[in-house]
């Protein structure tokens, strides 16, 4: 497949598949002895774009010798598309004929998006605060079209094809194993991903590259039902390994389990922390169980081989609320090892990323009986301790 850009100007629809987007973004001349802007960007784009496959560059101007679209159309269009869109390329060469008032509106709405780049040139009026705020934020910089365009197409990479209901899904997004697990669960039932739109991203990591935390509103058609449902905002985040680590009583209810306290910010308990499983997830490629045996070490000091952790099922913890899975994982500890928990005061995890845990050890009836840990916590424990043996570590 060629490299191929397609100009898709205001009020038209784009192909029904490409590999990338760029919507490009600044200030519309106001005169006619002032120049766009946007055909040296094409041109940049055309010469620059050398990946296999469709790019399709969402031009907000007629073209040439056509119409404006109605204004509520055109604002409709500009904002369906730029929402969608792979990459937003602002280029602001702010001056006479040149204001962008609305352009400041845009820059409001996507800044934070992860998908926007900004270029103004070095005399452009009134740009140091989006100059500033691309420089905090980690939004790529530059100082020339030519550079701002390489800043797009390197955001791009290679791309990846989508159709249909596939192009409303930024690369941001789509290259995630989160979405990727969650769209391959609804197309596996049957179900088609209509539309929608990225609403939000929690981004870690350099220049907030990486992304823990997405909401999607998705539009999805149902086949079992022959029913579109378009009323709810997908979240997920990666799938989380979580170990029981326990050491068995004659009595199920005697039976001790390693819990770790940690302060979270959504607690809703009366010391303000949560008492969970030792468990989370990680950027580095890791299988599961790998990640299980590393989150143990982390949260507990609890260092254990692969080989003495038994697997269980991955479940949904909040299906209602999160498309990620919980694998659960499962250690029977022996006396020592408990024991040595128990005597355990010192602060665990990571503190780069201001983890803090500690170690406490709770009988299963307790948490049966009281309300220490939540639904999904007290679920995963309850399957470890039901599915096992009887049989004791000595």
């Amino acid at each position: 497949m060629p490299s191929n850009v397609i100009l898709v100007h205001a009020g038209e629809e784009p192909p029904e598949g490409y590999e990338a987007s760029i919507f490009l973004c600044g200030p519309t001349p106001r005169t006619e002895d002032v120049d766009g802007w946007r055909p040296k960007a094409i041109a940049e784009i055309t010469s620059q774009w050398r990946v296999e496959g469709d790019l399709v560059v969402f031009v907000p101007e007629p073209r040439n010798g056509e119409r404006w679209p109605d204004y509520d159309d055109n604002r409709t269009w500009e904002l369906r598309w730029g929402d969608r869109a792979d990459v937003v390329l602002f280029w602001i060469p702010r001056g006479p004929g040149l204001p962008g008032h609305t352009t400041n509106d845009e820059f409001g709405r996507w800044k934070d998006s992860g998908r926007v780049v900004l270029g103004t040139p070095p005399d452009a009026e009134h740009v140091n605060y989006q100059r500033d705020y691309a420089t905090e934020a980690g939004i790529p910089l530059a100082d020339d079209l030519a550079n701002t365009v390489a800043l797009a197409l390197d955001h791009i990479g290679v791309g990846a094809r989508r159709a249909d209901g596939h192009r409303h899904v930024p690369l941001l997004l789509w290259r995630t194993g989160s979405f990727q697990n969650w769209l391959t669960a609804q197309e596996r039932a049957g179900n088609k991903l209509r539309s929608g739109r990225l609403e939000w991203t929690f981004r870690v990591g350099p220049q907030r590259r990486i992304v823990l935390f997405w909401a999607f509103h998705a539009v999805v058609w149902v086949a079992a039902e022959q029913r579109e449902k378009a009323n709810e905002v997908v979240l997920s985040r990666p799938d989380i390994s979580t170990v029981v680590a326990y050491h068995r009583a004659p009595e199920l209810a005697d039976t001790e389990v390693v819990i770790v306290r940690e302060f979270r910010s959504p607690a809703t308990t009366a010391d303000g922390f949560v008492r969970e499983l030792p468990g989370g997830s990680g950027f580095k490629p890791a299988s599961p169980i790998e990640q299980a045996v590393a989150e143990l070490a982390e949260e507990t000091g609890i260092k254990v081989t692969a080989d003495r952790i038994h697997v269980h099922q991955a479940r949904q913890p909040a299906a209602t609320l999160s498309g990620h899975q919980q694998h659960v994982f499962a250690i029977e500890l022996t006396r020592d090892e408990l024991q040595h928990a128990r005597t355990d005061a010192n602060a665990h995890g990571v503190a780069d990323d201001t983890e803090r845990t500690y170690v406490e050890i709770h009988r299963y009836g307790d948490l049966l009986e009281r309300p220490l840990v939540d639904w999904a916590t007290l679920g995963a424990i309850t399957a470890v301790l039901l599915a096992n043996p009887a049989a004791t570590v000595a």
